[in-house]
């Protein structure tokens, strides 16, 4: 016997009494029942399932399953003649929000600019909607935004029809429909007829209000995201909080936000050129001492030195200058940090050895991975072996490349 779909003859029951049909486990080991009638709306038509409890068991998933509805519970339910159930109104109230909302604001793009719904998401915090069209401005999207608040403060009515195939020819339908078989149409008279199987309000006041929050390209569709309900509420909430740090973090009030981060902005990315123009400098400093602390090495000044916690980019930017600030001259650059080993090797132009292939030669010793050119070269690796053992692989490397 097939389940009375009681969310469907009064979607504002949120506690009701039923028979258990059927108590069993689906493939994945979950437990699930089958009940003589529900009014838990099991996911479906882009609506969410309802959560909520049967005997004080949870009812974690609600699916219809080659034809029966089927309340997946948390742990089995001892049988008996009566089951108590409750549905998770706050959840299922949230849901017939943003559904009915999602229709009042996908009806308002179509009546303003003929821009179709191809699809849409109710999702936990943010709904979508994607409409067909490659660009939205801003006075459009606030243009949608005023007539779906305008059909929401009017207040009217929202009915659930069941209709037969021949009987659609008296309706405007917003879209085509998907099935033409059990057809039910939700109705905002004057405004959208759209089929539907998802629960809804009984009026459009009780949306509440529906507010787009931003929007952007989705291949050569528009996806908006918006929020109605107590969403909107949550979200100014949300939004006010985040304001009110600002003001005291900005020392701003909430009318100069906007101008006095941009002026932080601007003073910090002037003070970061300053930070980076002394880090050159002072690499630039760096370099030279190296440079004048070189050793002697098979007729070449050779600096090596062994870092720790030096970034990869300072050890690159060094290995570069020590090369182009001097003749003759290698520069073999390790770095010790977090058990990992990182290297930098460079030459000036006028020695011929190959760092790239020197540096490859050292990096199976350490597991490590890297390259360059012949001239700059760099990798890193575990530290499978010391810093120390490593650099004097690299200077037999070297001796045996010239």
């Amino acid at each position: 016997m097939a389940t009375e779909k009681l969310y469907y003859q009064n979607q504002y029951i949120r506690s009701f009494t039923a028979s258990l049909q059927k108590s069993d486990k689906d493939e994945q080991g979950r437990f699930y029942v089958v009940l003589d009638q529900t009014a838990f709306y099991p996911t479906g038509g882009g609506q969410p399932h309802d959560t909520g409890m049967i005997n004080g068991v949870n009812v974690v998933d609600v699916e219809e399953v080659d034809g029966e509805i089927r309340h997946y519970i948390e742990k089995p339910i001892e049988a008996q003649k009566e089951f108590l159930c409750e549905i998770n109104w706050e959840r299922r109230f949230d849901h017939m929000q943003q559904h009915s909302g999602q229709h009042i604001l996908s009806a308002a793009f179509d009546h303003l600019f003929s821009y179709k719904t191809v699809s849409f998401h109710l999702g936990k915090e943010i709904c979508t909607i994607d409409i067909e069209t490659t660009n939205l401005s801003e006075d459009e999207a606030l243009q949608a935004e005023k007539l779906a608040n305008s059909i929401i403060q009017e207040n009217r009515p929202i009915e659930a029809k069941w209709v037969r195939e021949n009987e659609l020819e008296n309706y405007s339908l917003r879209k085509e429909l998907s099935v033409l078989d059990n057809i039910r149409l939700v109705i905002i008279p004057d405004f959208d007829y759209n089929g539907c199987g998802g629960t809804h309000p009984k009026a459009t006041g009780e949306v509440s209000a529906v507010k787009i929050l931003h929007w952007e390209k989705q291949k050569k569709n528009i996806r908006v995201y918006f929020v109605c309900g107590n969403r909107v509420i949550q979200q100014l909430h949300e939004k006010h909080k985040v304001i009110q740090s600002l003001m005291t973090i900005l020392s701003a009030p909430q009318e100069k936000l906007e101008e006095t981060a941009n002026r932080v902005l601007q003073n910090t990315k002037e003070l970061e050129k300053i930070i980076d123009d002394l880090k050159m400098k002072f690499l630039d400093h760096e370099a030279n001492q190296l440079i004048n602390g070189a050793q002697e090495f098979n007729n070449q000044k050779l600096v090596k030195i062994i870092f720790t916690n030096r970034s990869m980019a300072e050890l690159q930017q060094l290995g570069k200058t020590i090369a182009a600030n001097t003749d003759n001259i290698i520069a073999l650059l390790l770095n010790e940090q977090n058990n990992k080993i990182q290297l930098v090797c460079s030459r000036s132009k006028d020695v011929n050895i190959n760092m790239n292939n020197v540096i490859k030669q050292v990096l199976p010793l350490i597991n490590g991975k890297g390259g360059g050119s012949d001239s700059v070269a760099q990798g890193g690796g575990e530290r499978t072996i010391s810093p120390e053992e490593l650099m004097n692989e690299l200077c037999k490397e070297i001796s045996g490349n010239e």
